[in-house]
């Protein structure tokens, strides 16, 4: 299947469009954030011409990459030509680009724009929430992205000869994401953590050195989470409220998630749980191999999620394995996932590597102490617990373990369990210590402004 696209303007090549950008003088300076990427821009400004050679189009990730493409188009054209609350956002102005989706934006500014005068004074920020998906494509979709020939070098990408196909496979390809590491102003990732794993080796993913040499405006900001959805003392799916201050009902939740699932309906009894994406990046596997030995303590264990098909027949296998402790709920329900989070005493997380993480964090405001692998966004927020710190009355909001393993894992939540049994103080000060913490978007909001001002210090990128 051959596909050849022809990106233009409604009655201008976009040459001639910037040219005549470049004469308008800017509107007053306003921030425009590319969150939605402009989509009504799109309609507005660009329409494409698509021929193909069948009538059947089974290429769809070439498809994807030609859609993602013209939004990118229509975020840059945006600002310069739609009318939004009766002015024109004009040239200065901030792109917000999130992940290999948005990519092409910084690229754009570089490539298409700055050398017209355009937008020499706009800055572009690249936000990476998971650098496993970077947006690589077939060499030859160089030349459907209407790009300058000279601007190759910012997206080429060569495959390590193990990933190629066979031995006359060169490997060549572009990648899109690469393209934004290359040439946004800055760059943020969603923990501080992750901003440190993604230089190193095992966790850059071929880009690492790359992104080695932008450290100097590479940032990592902790995710927010909605407190009015995540509330204990006002969450409309759980069947009792409770609060740092009165914590009654935390105990009457976990009865009622235990007969809701027909476990025996035991307070003294931990009850762990998992909510997640069934897949080898969130650890289910070392679930699935420690479970046996877990199940051998007194617990209850609980798993939410869908993916992997595998991992959801296992999760339907050791119900009927494990009919008194163990249940899986195969597919993903918004009032049952915060049921879990209320009611499980601990939560667990054994992700593999983990840009920020949400689940701990809502574990956290809900009193259910987190048990997670030493990774990303899980080890910036998941302080471990140290009993005998702060005169003897303890400091931490949970248990981390390193490295990924079946015995590290076991072992810290033997701890955990250990702690619940026997430390009935201590328990209630981990989860006390873990309500208290703020991870309000008020916190991140403020820490993105100032990358803000950061981005607007320093010269933009021009190639």
């Amino acid at each position: 299947m051959g596909i050849r696209i022809k990106i233009l303007l409604r009655q201008l090549m976009l040459e001639d469009a910037l040219k005549s950008h470049a004469l308008v003088e800017s509107r007053k300076s306003h921030f425009f954030t590319n969150i939605g990427l402009a989509l009504i821009g799109c309609l507005l400004i660009i329409f494409v011409i698509i021929e193909l050679e069948t009538r059947m189009v089974t290429d769809m990730e070439l498809l994807v990459t030609i859609r993602y493409t013209l939004l990118c188009y229509a975020a840059c054209e945006a600002p310069l030509v739609l009318t939004l609350g009766g002015y024109m956002y004009g040239q200065n102005c901030l792109f917000l680009v999130n992940d290999w989706h948005a990519s092409l934006v910084p690229v754009l500014l570089g490539a298409k724009y700055r050398p017209h005068g355009v937008y020499k004074d706009a800055r572009s920020i690249l936000v990476i929430h998971n650098l496993a998906h970077q947006g690589v494509e077939a060499a030859t979709t160089y030349q459907n992205l209407g790009l300058p020939p000279e601007w190759y070098g910012a997206l080429e990408w060569v495959f390590p000869p193990w990933a190629r196909t066979h031995a006359l496979d060169k490997g060549e390809a572009v990648n899109i994401l690469k393209g934004a590491i290359v040439t946004a102003d800055r760059i943020v990732t969603v923990s501080q953590g992750y901003s440190w794993e993604i230089t190193t080796v095992e966790g850059g993913h071929g880009l690492n050195e790359l992104l080695s040499s932008r450290k100097s405006v590479l940032n990592g900001i902790t995710n927010g989470i909605d407190v009015d959805d995540w509330d204990p003392a006002s969450d409309k799916y759980i069947p009792f409220h409770y609060s740092i201050d009165d914590l009654s009902g935390k105990a009457p939740c976990k009865a009622a998630l235990q007969k809701e699932l027909g476990l025996a309906i035991r307070p003294d009894c931990p009850l762990v749980g998992f909510i997640g994406r069934l897949d080898y990046q969130k650890g289910t596997d070392l679930i699935r191999l420690a479970l046996p030995e877990l199940l051998q303590d007194d617990i209850q264990f609980i798993m939410l999620g869908s993916g992997d098909p595998d991992t959801e027949d296992w999760m339907r296998s050791a119900e009927s394995t494990y009919r008194e402790k163990f249940r899986g709920w195969v597919g993903f329900n918004v009032p049952i996932s915060h049921r879990i989070t209320a009611g499980c005493d601990i939560f667990l997380m054994p992700s593999r590597f983990e840009p920020c993480g949400l689940n701990q964090l809502y574990a956290m405001r809900y009193g259910t102490v987190p048990v997670v692998h030493c990774t990303g966004g899980l080890r910036d927020t998941v302080e471990n617990f140290h009993p005998f710190a702060k005169e003897d009355s303890g400091q931490g909001t949970g248990w981390t373990f390193f490295p990924l393993s079946k015995d590290s894992m076991l072992g810290a939540l033997r701890f955990a369990i250990q702690t619940f049994r026997e430390h009935r103080s201590s328990w209630e000060g981990l989860m006390k210590r873990g309500m208290s913490r703020d991870f309000t978007w008020d916190s991140a909001a403020a820490q993105y402004e100032q990358i803000f001002e950061w981005a607007f210090m320093d010269p933009p990128y021009v190639g």
